[in-house]
């Protein structure tokens, strides 16, 4: 269910020019929805950026890119503040070639925070969850002065 004060708060952060994407806006990623430590985005299909021109598979690189997105707005999500984040590791097992034509939603849910990495859980998908494209496991490191857990600055301890 949307938490629909923090995808305002997201929404508001990601319009800031110096929060987007190039990359991102360039593939027409969008955030579908949020809650506390998960985070739905997906990208609309687009031929040119298939991995085999004569089957219209998206490339890998596609998917890697979304699952990172999930993965990362998941962290954001799960931080009691915001504070800077950083792939540290992204493991991906992809399933099956994604089919042609059709966008690609993944879901990310952030499911550990510590005080300097945060671990996260996603699949890829067309419509439907139990039927993934890909599955990844990932790290997250926070690159801020803060701590997640308790707010302290580092210099502060």
């Amino acid at each position: 269910m949307t938490d629909h004060a923090l995808m305002q708060q997201i929404l508001a952060f990601r319009a800031k020019p110096e929060n987007q994407s190039p990359h991102g806006n360039f593939l027409g990623l969008e955030v579908l929805d949020i809650e506390r430590g998960k985070g739905v985005v997906r990208i609309p299909y687009n031929a040119a950026l298939a991995g085999n021109a004569t089957t219209g598979v998206l490339h890998g690189g596609v998917i890697t890119t979304v699952l990172d997105a999930a993965c990362g707005i998941s962290v954001i999500t799960a931080l009691a503040q915001r504070a800077p984040i950083a792939t540290l590791d992204l493991r991906i097992d992809y399933l099956k070639p994604a089919t042609p034509g059709q966008p690609v939603t993944a879901a990310g849910h952030c499911y550990k925070v510590t005080r300097n990495i945060c671990f996260v859980r996603a699949l890829a998908y067309h419509l439907d969850p139990e039927d993934p494209i890909a599955n990844c496991t990932a790290t997250f490191m926070l690159t801020g002065a803060q701590s997640a857990e308790t707010g302290k600055s580092e210099s502060a301890r």
